[in-house]
């Protein structure tokens, strides 16, 4: 029993870690971009870079997207442990190879979003698995709680992230990546010692066509947006080109079959009848449409602040970095000191009317963003940007439901 109270709490304190550099690593790579592509000797707004800026950005968490529901069932099949280690050491290699990046201009940028995509699997490896794990030590009445902490640790490794990168902007574009190396190879090195298979192992058949045609199609449709926004030969924009036309019915196509595929094999990667729960379906639309307003809103605001508000404010573009993460903190911590709140307040009356509530107050936030002048003093961007950290604590889950 003993034992067993002890591995709880190595198993939380394990995944928690790898939660937490993860989301650390994602913010810094964001704060940090404008200094990573000079550091390659590349413009990422210049019409024909803009695509590598895309790639960078969205890979990764495309990868993500694709592979973590697979990564969950080999898992359950293999061994969740031993899965998730394997994303440590990916993680680790995709660290190392990042910070060893060599070459520059549009080569430099390919290696980034090669080796950004293998740090992608390792995550995927920790994203799908450390939940099963935490399950699987923890008894049925502390696993909200451990749940609870390792989502924590994931928004502190984000807000630390835009401050940290910042930081380390400063040191030189390479220790962006550098930073995560050691910290990755001593959690790899602390879970082959300490974590070990208590869970069950399931047997069951992976959904290749399922998991084919769900990769292929959110790729082909994330190709047609990166080069539906680069300049065709007649406008400045490509959405109706042949290609990027292509790119979007192919995908779709795809998507389309993945839904019948996943309708008639045994063991599937999705199951399609939770969309027949009206809460389940509404409340993964409200989630994708807030996941869309936070990370569209954090892309903009890293780039303006860099590009254009601080350098108008007398800020060497040297220094950019740090103070853009200095000024994107209120909505970071916004959500490190509401989101345990609302989790709570969510349990106790329902999500509902937090969540409407919430979607009001973001629309507020985007329009109060749109009245900004384009030399806004900084206090009108803090209080438009706390309008909207109210939709992002309360979108976040409750630490426990009831039952």
């Amino acid at each position: 029993m003993a034992t067993y109270l002890n591995y709880k709490w190595i198993a939380l304190s394990n995944t928690t870690l790898g939660g937490f550099i993860v989301a650390l690593d994602g913010a810094c790579v964001m704060i940090a971009l404008p200094a990573i592509f000079r550091g390659i000797n590349l413009n990422p707004l210049a019409p024909d870079s803009l695509s590598y800026l895309l790639w960078l950005l969205s890979g990764y968490s495309l990868v993500l997207a694709v592979l973590v529901t697979t990564l969950g069932r080999i898992g359950d099949i293999f061994g969740r442990v031993r899965i998730y280690n394997l994303g440590y050491v990916i993680f680790s290699v995709g660290s190392i190879l990042l910070s060893f990046t060599w070459s520059t201009g549009p080569a430099g940028a390919i290696e980034l979003i090669i080796f950004r995509a293998v740090q992608a699997v390792g995550g995927a490896c920790l994203f799908a698995n450390s939940a099963a794990i935490l399950t699987d030590a923890f008894p049925e009445n502390q696993r909200g709680t451990a749940l609870g902490i390792n989502m924590i640790s994931f928004i502190a490794g984000s807000f630390l992230g835009i401050i940290v990168g910042g930081l380390l902007a400063e040191l030189g574009w390479r220790w962006v990546f550098r930073a995560s190396v050691p910290v990755a190879v001593a959690g790899t090195i602390w879970s082959y010692l300490a974590l070990r298979e208590i869970g069950i192992h399931k047997n069951a058949r992976i959904d290749w066509m399922g998991n084919l045609t769900f990769a292929a199609g959110l790729t082909m449709i994330l190709i047609g947006a990166i080069y539906g926004l680069n300049p065709s030969a007649t406008s400045s924009m490509s959405w109706t080109t042949p290609f990027v036309l292509s790119m979007f019915i192919g995908g779709l196509v795809l998507l389309v079959a993945f839904f019948f595929i996943e309708q008639h094999v045994k063991d599937p990667m999705f199951q399609i009848n939770l969309f027949r729960i009206r809460a389940f379906t509404t409340g993964n639309l409200a989630g994708f449409m807030s996941a869309m307003a936070r990370g569209g809103f954090m892309l903009m605001l890293t780039i303006w602040l860099q590009g254009i508000w601080l350098p108008i404010h007398g800020y060497d573009f040297e220094i950019t970095p740090l103070w853009a993460g200095i000024c994107m903190i209120p909505s970071r911590l916004g959500i490190l000191l509401l989101g345990p709140l609302s989790g709570r307040l969510s349990d106790r009356y329902g999500a509902r009317y937090f969540a409407t509530i919430a979607m009001i107050l973001t629309a507020v936030g985007f329009l109060l963003l749109l009245m900004l002048p384009v030399n806004f003093k900084y206090p009108l961007l803090r209080r438009s940007s706390f309008s909207m950290v109210y939709l992002w604590a309360c979108s976040l889950p409750p630490t426990r439901r009831r039952s």
